[in-house]
C-alpha cells in the first residue's frame, strides 16, 4: 500500500491545480496525506484486525474507516462519504466514486490467490461503494496488483483488464490535453492503470498519472499501488513519504509491513526480467 500513499502525497498539491507534465518536484512542503492515504491505512488496519478471518472483514472495515476517519475530518472526504464516516448507523450508499479504488490496495497485496483478492476487495468496498461500477473499479485495481505481484507482464495485465473490466484503447498522450477532473471509478481507474502500463519505473508511474491532470492524488494513488507491486518502491521515496504520516498512522503502517512479510513474498522480485514489455 506504500505506493498508494506516495501517489497520494505527491499528487495532493495538484488535485485542484493540475500540472500536465511529468516535470515537477516530487515532495514539497505543500504536499500532504489526504483521505486516500488515511482510508488505505484504515483498510490495512481492518485486515490486521481480522487475523485472516475474512468473514469479519466488512465489519472491521467499517470500524476502522470510521474510527480513523473521524480523527481526520478535514482530510478531503467527499460529502456522501463524510456523512457515512460520522454516521451512527453506516450503510452503503450506492457510490461508484473512485474512493473504492484508491483505498483497496492492501487487499491486492495480502491475498494468496486471485480469488481471495477479489473476495477481499468486495468485502471492503460493498460497505460503502456497492454500485456495480464502484465494485468493478476496486476489483480491477486489486486484480492488477495481484497479477503484478505474481510476475505477470504488462501485456498480460493489459489483456486481462481490457477483457474483464475496462477498454484500455488509449494512451496518456491521447487524453492529456482534454482530460478533466472526474471522481468516478469508470473515468479514473482505466487512466491510472494506463499510467502504470506506460511507465518505466515506480517514480515514472506516479509522474505519468499526475501528468494527465484530473483527480491527481487519487489517480496517482491507484497507479502507485500497482507500480509498487510491479517495481517495488525505492527506499528514499519510502523514507520521505513516511515523514508525512503521524505516529498513529505510521504505527499501523509498520504493523502492516511486518504482517505482509510473513510468508507472503512478492514473487516478481524472485524473477530476473527486463522491462521490454513497458508500453
Amino acid at each position: 500500500m506504500l505506493g498508494a500513499i506516495i501517489g497520494d502525497i505527491v499528487g495532493s498539491r495538484f488535485e485542484f491545480n493540475n500540472h500536465k507534465s511529468k516535470d515537477f518536484e516530487l515532495f514539497t512542503e505543500d504536499c500532504s496525506i489526504t483521505d486516500d492515504s488515511i482510508m488505505t491505512i484504515a483498510i490495512a488496519g481492518a485486515i490486521l484486525a481480522c487475523e485472516s478471518d475474512w468473514e469479519r472483514l466488512g465489519q472491521q472495515a467499517v470500524k476502522y474507516m470510521q474510527g480513523i476517519g473521524r480523527k481526520y475530518p478535514n482530510c478531503g472526504f467527499g460529502g456522501m462519504f463524510r456523512h457515512w464516516v460520522f454516521s451512527g448507523a453506516p450503510q452503503p450508499y450506492g457510490s461508484f466514486g473512485n474512493g473504492a479504488a484508491m483505498r483497496v490496495s492492501p487487499c491486492g497485496f495480502i491475498a494468496q490467490t486471485e480469488e481471495e483478492a477479489i473476495l477481499l476487495s468486495r468485502r471492503v468496498t460493498e460497505v460503502t461503494h456497492n454500485h456495480e461500477e464502484g465494485l468493478k473499479g476496486a476489483e480491477a485495481t486489486v486484480v492488477a496488483i495481484f497479477m503484478a505481484r505474481e510476475g505477470a507482464t504488462k501485456k498480460e495485465i493489459r489483456r486481462r483488464i481490457g477483457r474483464d473490466y475496462y477498454k484500455l484503447d488509449f494512451t496518456l498522450d491521447d487524453i492529456r490535453d482534454t482530460y478533466e477532473f472526474n471522481a468516478t471509478c469508470q473515468e479514473t481507474v482505466p487512466q491510472a492503470i494506463v499510467a502504470f502500463l506506460e511507465s518505466r519505473s515506480f517514480e515514472d508511474a506516479v509522474r505519468s498519472a499526475i501528468s494527465i491532470g484530473g483527480d491527481s492524488d487519487t489517480i496517482a494513488a491507484i497507479a502507485g499501488a500497482i507500480a509498487e507491486a510491479y517495481y517495488g518502491v525505492p527506499l528514499p521515496l519510502k523514507s520521505k513519504a513516511l515523514t508525512y504520516l503521524d505516529d498513529e498512522l505510521r504505527k499501523i503502517f509498520h504493523g502492516w509491513e511486518q504482517y505482509a512479510k510473513v510468508g507472503k513474498p512478492n514473487r516478481r522480485f524472485d524473477l530476473i526480467r527486463d522491462n521490454d514489455d513497458a508500453e
